[in-house]
């Protein structure tokens, strides 16, 4: 497939699956709705600020409206998504459960060991985090305050203040952190 034949199959199934009309997204994408029927069907040649305007408006990369199209599912087994030790003495796992980037968002699965701790990274000013507590038991600090959760507990906190997360037990706590990102005006 040429850049022209992947750009016409990941424009028709990003729209549809975004649900939405070659007018509407025209439309948001400040192009002529005849322009995005053309690239389509494979025809036409479009400008770099073409491109930009259909991927702000898809909310993907403009590599992603050109790449190859993906197929329909794609299966990843155990152990090969990444995994990032981390924390003072190593004592934190951080498991990707995303394969690919999903804009505005981070998913990440961490496993505690017993007395671990692993510093936040504040993120941009709006960001806000949900932290569920799958396992054991895990501390939160958010901004000077303590918050301890259970297995079933979630906190929710602005993301872009100082926080931390610990086991203060003796069993291992599994937590699953959201981050959702304040978009970049």
């Amino acid at each position: 497939m040429d850049l022209s034949e992947n750009l016409a199959a990941n424009l028709r199934s990003l729209r549809q699956i975004s649900g939405l009309t070659q007018s509407r997204l025209a439309e948001r994408a400040a192009v002529p709705r005849s322009t995005l029927a053309n690239l389509e069907v494979g025809g036409g040649n479009p400008t770099l600020s073409v491109l930009a305007g259909l991927a702000a408006a898809l909310q993907v990369s403009i590599a992603e409206l050109v790449s190859t199209p993906r197929a329909r599912c794609r299966l990843f087994k155990k152990g090969t998504l990444p995994i990032s030790t981390r924390g003072p003495r190593q004592g934190v796992q951080v498991h990707r459960l995303l394969p690919d980037p999903v804009p505005g968002m981070e998913i990440d699965r961490m496993v505690l060991r017993a007395n671990a701790r692993l510093p936040g990274v504040p993120h941009r000013a709006g960001t806000q985090e949900y932290l569920y507590c799958e396992r054991g038991a895990l501390t939160l600090w958010a901004a000077g305050e303590r918050f301890d959760l259970e297995a079933g507990d979630v906190a929710v906190f602005a993301g872009d203040q100082a926080h931390s997360y610990g086991n203060l037990g003796e069993a291992i706590a599994v937590a699953f952190s959201v981050v959702a990102f304040a978009p970049i005006r």
